[in-house]
């Protein structure tokens, strides 16, 4: 069971059967929360996470924080993330290095995640100098494919922040290699829709390609029930895609009413504070 959440979480993307019973291990009941997040399933994910923070494990504890947060910052609650990925990053220093894990589930990728959400909450809070710093600060502990590939992410999504789309290509690209060549089907529609994004306002045949790129992110995560990530994708390609954009945008409220339903009530919370989710009258 931990092998195949596994996939579904960092490969293939192939969900485990449903429904899918939880590990009795700590670090198969992490898979499953992230699994479950993916899919947008928060609530589901934050029982699991929540029971894992408290974990004497201070890896597995940091692990869980953070990906909570993700799901929080998700739902645009950076704020809480914030103090989510904060004691994340406390948990993380303490922990004395370790047998590395391939997807960074081992201290040196708790404290890259750490440092990526907290650069990502900042980001999101329009601190952009300090998101730089933290970007910088992660860089001693990407080691490993994913916190690589999140780097990139939070690196392409600075510069775009900063009205500097060029600056955000190179990262952007390196996310979207990275995930690839692991396999990771889940990263890839992120990274495809991060640099999508990116090179939107390039030439036309840039935009050409970014079309491609979010066009392929939104059928993906159809296909695999990235929930968390398809009613970005349908958002995001509504502005490329003419003759669909209103089926896309008219997607967008039937998914996110779907995913705030299988949110806890701190997520719907979020979600319907946020100025960056679009979820009035959902």
């Amino acid at each position: 069971m931990e092998a195949s959440l596994r996939s579904a979480a960092f490969g293939d993307g192939v969900p485990p059967p449903k429904p899918f019973g939880v590990p009795a291990s700590p670090r198969g009941r992490l898979l499953a929360a992230i699994v479950l997040g993916g899919r947008g399933r928060y609530a589901a994910a934050a029982t699991l996470l929540n029971d894992l923070r408290a974990s004497k494990d201070p890896v597995l504890a940091s692990l869980a924080a953070s990906t909570l947060a993700s799901h929080r910052r998700q739902l645009g609650g950076h704020a809480a993330a914030l103090t989510l990925d904060g004691e994340a990053l406390a948990l993380a220093i303490t922990a004395p290095r370790e047998e590395p894990d391939p997807d960074g589930l081992d201290a040196e990728g708790a404290r890259a995640d750490a440092l990526l959400g907290l650069a990502a909450d900042n980001l999101g809070r329009g601190r952009l100098a300090a998101a730089r710093r933290l970007v910088a600060r992660a860089e001693a502990h990407t080691g490993n494919w994913r916190s690589r590939t999140r780097a990139g992410w939070v690196g392409a999504e600075i510069e775009l922040a900063s009205n500097i789309s060029e600056a955000g290509i190179a990262p952007a690209e390196m996310a979207l290699e990275t995930a690839r060549a692991r396999g990771a089907c889940r990263h890839v529609v992120k990274s495809q829709l991060v640099l999508g994004v990116t090179i939107a306002n390039g030439s036309s045949a840039e935009r050409d390609r970014a079309k491609a790129l979010v066009e392929s992110a939104r059928e993906t995560a159809d296909k695999y029930e990235f929930n968390s990530l398809l009613w970005v994708a349908c958002l995001v390609a509504a502005d490329f895609a003419a003759g669909h954009a209103d089926e896309y945008r008219f997607r967008v409220p039937e998914l996110l009413h779907a995913v705030l339903r299988h949110a806890d009530p701190c997520g719907r919370r979020l979600a319907r504070e946020s100025p960056w989710v679009p979820a009035e009258g959902v």
